[in-house]
């Protein structure tokens, strides 16, 4: 790998010094990519008006052509923080405006560039303030493939599409999951739920591995549904990226009310070992999980 400074003219921010990471990487075939470190875009979708791309001006790299604000990482930074960062400078994407939902990693060894892909909760309007934008458009998921797109993003579109219509949940029998590990639970239940639940938010917050859930992409954000009965219910106010159901009832009944009542509950993903319950869940099109497989990814 050979690190390359860009030349005048070339790729820059726009505002304040130059950052490490602002510069080629030239692989050992002669290959170039932007950013040292790698670097990051967001693919903001939006309900109404679908997808937000950039045009390129004619004299950035594949000029003139149609791709997501993003651009090299800052030494130091995350793949997350980059892609919004580099939506805010270049396309005047608002902070909180898009919630994340999963992200896409092309990783050549020497280099990696990740798709941070969200949902527009809070509309808003892109203003250019980067040279290297032409133009900016809320372009229909299904007109996106019509315009020139940079060839990158063409390869990555082809990936990203089909997921944009996933919406994974995971639904988790609280209840079933904590009396798997013989920590003392028998003693505080509550207590016992709340250290479940703590650690749950922090999956919710790094992501599912992809491959954990059987879908395409890197990792996913999904939401988590801890359902919490009896004792348990008592349980503290819970963290970001997880719902705490308190069951009224029976925590089986809930469950199966929970997971029918997701707008598509052939993505939920339901973890529990029991049997009976696991079969209903199965009815409504869940997959399910034993209380390990959650386990060894709070590990």
């Amino acid at each position: 790998m050979t690190i390359v400074p860009p030349a005048p003219g070339e790729p820059r921010r726009p505002h304040g010094p130059r950052d490490p990471g602002d510069a080629w990487v030239e692989t050992p075939e002669g290959e170039r990519y932007w950013g040292r470190f790698g670097a990051a875009g967001l693919l903001a979708l939006d309900p109404d008006r679908g997808v937000l791309l950039q045009h390129r001006v004619s004299w950035s790299h594949h000029g003139d052509t149609w791709a997501l604000p993003g651009g090299a990482r800052h030494q130091g930074e995350s793949a997350h923080d980059a892609a919004l960062r580099e939506s805010a400078e270049e396309a005047g994407v608002p902070a909180g405006s898009v919630a994340p939902r999963f992200v896409n990693v092309f990783d050549l060894g020497v280099w990696s560039y990740t798709t941070l892909v969200g949902d527009v909760v809070e509309p808003f309007e892109p203003v250019i303030s980067d040279p290297e934008s032409r133009a900016l458009a809320w372009v229909p998921v299904g007109e996106v493939d019509q315009r020139p797109l940079h060839p990158s993003f063409a390869d990555a579109w082809a990936i990203l599409r089909p997921l944009l219509e996933v919406r994974p949940t995971v639904v988790v029998d609280v209840a079933n999951v904590m009396g798997s590990v013989p920590d003392g639970w028998w003693r505080d239940r509550a207590g016992a739920a709340d250290r479940l639940i703590q650690r749950m938010g922090a999956l919710a917050a790094s992501g599912v591995p992809a491959s954990a859930l059987g879908l395409g992409a890197t990792g996913w954000f999904a939401p988590i549904v801890a359902v919490v009965e009896g004792q348990a219910k008592a349980v503290d106010a819970a963290p970001e990226g997880v719902v705490i159901v308190r069951a009224e009832a029976s925590g089986d009944d809930e469950i199966v009310a929970q997971t029918a009542a997701l707008a598509d509950p052939t993505a939920a993903v339901v973890v529990t070992s029991d049997r009976e319950l696991a079969d209903r869940v199965r009815a409504l099109g869940a997959t399910v999980h034993g209380a390990g497989w959650l386990l060894d990814l709070l590990a």
